[in-house]
């Protein structure tokens, strides 16, 4: 994936984390980062398992979602102090 890619549209599905999935959210972005905005959302507060596939057909997966939104977080965090 490209720095560029972030630019780009994506799509989230939202499947929930620990319910048995029978129906997911499906969810259409702008952008990549806006998917990855929503997905950490998505995390935090429904303990959800997103999924994002970009524009380009790559497929991020849950773990890929947390490791990088939680990095992403850290250094947001940083920044602001």
């Amino acid at each position: 994936m490209m720095q560029s890619d972030l630019d780009r549209p994506a799509e989230l599905t939202i499947w929930p984390g620990s319910a048995p999935a029978r129906v997911a959210a499906l969810h259409s972005f702008p952008t990549l980062r806006a998917a990855l905005a929503a997905a950490a959302a998505a995390i935090d507060a429904e303990d959800a398992n997103p999924w994002i596939i970009t524009e380009g057909g790559d497929i991020l997966a849950p773990g890929w979602i947390r490791a990088n939104s939680a990095s992403a977080r850290l250094q947001s965090r940083a920044v602001n102090r």
